[in-house]
């Protein structure tokens, strides 16, 4: 698929990932390369990983671009499959690696990857295969609503063992979303919320590093070195940074302040360095991706493209909504990353096949 034949829905939203794309390769280097020489002798240790996995991306992005997209469902239920081991795998002692207190890696040999990620993926595939098939009967319960949702919930449930309640909470919102623009009857749910609501409450209010972190969002600065330091050290980068910022590189928060400078909390490093021009001219691409990207599905000449394209949509849509909240303090920290900008191989390399799948749905 050639440049030349894509039409203006396709250019326009490759032009915004593209300039995403790199945001994300001098912000990462920006924000890394102060603890990436402390850590490993090396200033762009992360930078060079992250251009590995873009360009693993691309080249699968590649694939999906000649491919017609609605040859994923017939492996849809492939991806399911593969989904579901992948979030088993997180949990097995020796397989599953652990990282700030949550088993959200997998380890096989010199490859690691973050199984909710392209779990999150996939389910988007397979609950758009769903809800094509079972449009003739999309209203039923048993036939409509049941399917979906058990897929759903198992997955979320799986997630939520690792313990990952940001990514459980996005891959369960994308998912009703897409169920409920699909025409099934959401009335169904209601039932559902009466064990759905005392399981987060338990989850959220119970657990201890989680109250912490509501107890900080509520106010940080009853606790300034210990939960609502992150949050504070991301007003601090955010309120330095003005109008124009301090200038690319500049920042110091990044100096060992802020933690996961490069990661979570990269937009804050984007505010700090670019002030609020930058942070609102990310927050605009964005808007326009997801504009486009709703675009696209309402245009899909099937009713699988037009699911999988809104799935995608809202999925990028809703990450970088989330992460920008935390980082601003909207809402409690959550471990997710900004899509395409935050350092963070599996969901770079999602987020690259999204878009490959979104454009190939929109030239089809």
């Amino acid at each position: 698929m050639k440049l030349e034949n894509l039409n203006k829905d396709s250019q326009r939203l490759l032009i915004i990932s593209v300039i995403l794309l790199c945001v994300g390769i001098v912000m990462i280097y920006s924000a890394s390369s102060c603890y990436a020489y402390e850590q490993y002798n090396d200033s762009a240790y992360y930078l060079k990983r992250h251009l590995v996995h873009l360009i693993f991306g691309l080249l699968l992005a590649g694939v999906f671009l000649k491919r017609d997209y609605r040859n994923l469902k017939k492996y849809a239920k492939i991806f399911l499959a593969i989904s579901i081991v992948g979030l088993v795998l997180a949990l097995l002692p020796g397989i599953g690696r652990e990282a700030g207190g949550a088993k959200r890696w997998v380890k096989l040999g010199f490859i690691g990857f973050q199984p909710s990620e392209f779990a999150g993926f996939f389910l988007i595939v397979y609950i758009a295969d769903i809800l094509d098939r079972k449009q003739p009967v999309i209203r039923s319960f048993m036939q409509g609503f049941m399917p979906p949702l058990t897929v759903l919930g198992c997955s979320v449930l799986l997630i939520l063992l690792q313990p990952d309640l940001g990514s459980s909470v996005c891959i369960l919102a994308v998912g009703l979303i897409m169920m409920f623009v699909s025409g099934v009857n959401m009335a169904y749910f209601l039932p559902f919320l009466v064990p759905v609501i005392p399981v987060f409450y338990f989850l959220i209010f119970k657990v201890a590093y989680r109250l912490r972190r509501i107890v900080s969002y509520l106010d940080p600065w009853s606790d300034t070195q210990g939960a609502g330091f992150q949050i504070i050290q991301s007003f601090l980068a955010l309120g330095s940074g003005g109008i124009l910022g301090l200038g690319l590189g500049c920042s110091k928060q990044k100096l060992f302040y802020l933690p996961q400078a490069h990661t979570d909390f990269i937009f804050s490093i984007i505010g700090e360095e670019m002030g609020l021009v930058g942070t609102l001219s990310v927050v605009a691409l964005f808007m326009m991706f997801v504009w486009i990207g709703i675009r696209i599905s309402t245009k899909a000449k099937d009713l699988f493209g037009r699911f999988l394209a809104f799935g995608i949509t809202v999925s990028i849509g809703m990450k970088a909504v989330i992460n920008i909240a935390v980082s601003t303090g909207a809402i409690p920290t959550k471990g997710l990353p900004l899509p395409f900008i935050s350092y963070g191989g599996t969901a770079l390399i999602f987020s690259v096949i999204a878009v490959a799948i979104l454009i190939n749905i929109s030239n089809s």
